[in-house]
């Protein structure tokens, strides 16, 4: 059965996390304004992604190049290599010893992350996964941890707190005659989109990607020098880019993931503050993520089944931070799920939700 729906509905970070929990294998699509990804999963983890957006040339062979892991002539003469035969190009260049099979590994990963990541400026659009068989390469496997791409989605939340202030929607840019900086792909894309004339909103437009990507390419390329506002927009900086997925200022709740990780954090502290309680909080903590993870899947179970499991047992036999099952009650469209707590007793003050 496919699960199917709405960004909008059941956020990317959602996603991710269910066909983790459910370590699913299949093929994960989602179609936004500007792109289509495919993502391929085994056993939970992602272990492929394919973007329709332009991608530049050959990029493997020049990160290859970029992180100085082969020379020049070296990626010529495989490039003509993989010509002839079709060969893929790492293959190639680990048989002549050129590299070796980690290096060509650790590309592959970058890439994969690079689109996976770039899905966290998605506001809107839809997805599809389909269970199916997918092709794992042997010789070269590759597995991307779910849980990475979750942190790294927050680390892209708090850096919009950074772009956003930097930026509105209707500030023009224009090139200062700077030149010899260093520039990424996305950089010299963006660089060469300014003219003086189109505001932020209509240079994200004109591209081809992601607003998330616009913005810190355009950011990136005023702390170079290479542009300059021409004009400062007066609209107040909470006013936020068409497409940015970002944590609002004035009430809109963060996205659920940011709010747990937020909640973990705030426990953390004060764990670090009061030693004493230290054991106590620890096993709160871990009996709380424990509930967030089997209410997920109890939620994936009725979807894949049109009800609720009638006992724990049929979920899971993962027991609280003090030994005992967990408390399920399921009830007509809805279910009670909780610990005892420490001293074992419902209904009391130490009881987990």
């Amino acid at each position: 059965m496919s699960l199917e729906g709405s960004l909008k509905e059941f956020g990317l970070a959602d996603i991710l996390q269910l066909l983790y929990l459910q370590r699913k294998t299949g093929v994960l699509t989602l179609e936004g304004r500007m792109d289509r990804v495919r993502l391929m999963f085994y056993e939970g983890n992602i272990i492929s992604a394919e973007t329709r957006r332009k991608v530049e040339a050959n990029r493997f062979g020049k990160l290859l190049l970029k992180k100085g892991l082969i020379k020049e002539e070296d990626l010529q003469k495989a490039l003509e290599e993989q010509q002839s035969t079709g060969e893929k190009l790492g293959s190639i260049l680990i048989k002549k010893g050129v590299i070796g099979k980690e290096h060509i590994q650790e590309i592959l990963t970058t890439q994969i992350t690079e689109i996976v990541i770039q899905l966290f400026g998605w506001k809107d659009g839809d997805y599809e996964f389909s269970p199916q068989g997918v092709p794992v390469d042997k010789e070269m496997p590759v597995s991307l941890d779910t849980q990475h791409v979750l942190m790294e989605g927050l680390r892209i939340v708090d850096e919009w707190s950074l772009i956003e202030g930097k930026l509105s929607p209707d500030t023009i840019f224009e090139k200062t005659g700077k030149s010899g900086a260093a520039l990424t792909s996305d950089e010299e894309e963006i660089l060469g989109l300014v003219d003086g004339e189109r505001d932020v909103s209509a240079t994200i437009e004109s591209g081809h990607m992601d607003s998330f990507q616009a913005s810190k390419s355009l950011v990136s390329l005023m702390e170079k020098g290479m542009i300059e506002p021409k004009e400062t927009a007066s609209v107040a900086p909470e006013i936020a880019l068409r497409g940015a997925a970002r944590p609002d200022k004035k009430g809109i709740p963060y996205p659920p993931f940011i709010t747990t990780v937020i909640f973990l954090f705030s426990l953390f502290i004060a764990i670090i503050s009061f030693p004493s309680q230290r054991s106590d909080y620890t096993d709160r903590i871990k009996t709380s993520a424990d509930i967030d993870n089997i209410r997920f899947v109890i939620e994936a179970y009725k979807y894949e089944n049109g009800s609720y499991p009638q006992s724990i047992d049929q979920i899971t036999k993962t027991a609280d931070s003090w030994g005992r099952q967990y408390i399920y009650k399921p009830a007509a469209g809805d279910f009670v799920l909780f610990s005892a707590g420490p001293d074992g007793k419902e209904g009391t003050e130490d009881d987990v939700y």
